[in-house]
């Protein structure tokens, strides 16, 4: 929750389903940052 709220702390659009698609591109946001993060493993032999 709490790199959720490093994006903002507010949601900027009026309507209930701006709100969700505004909600849906934080987490696709977030998603790619860990994705990043995360090493990829190669079983070696």
């Amino acid at each position: 929750m709490h790199c959720v709220k490093l994006l903002g702390q507010r949601l900027s659009a009026r309507d209930f389903d701006r709100h969700v698609a505004e909600i849906q591109i934080r987490t696709a946001i977030l998603n790619g940052f860990i994705s990043l993060g995360i090493p990829h493993i190669v079983a070696i032999g």
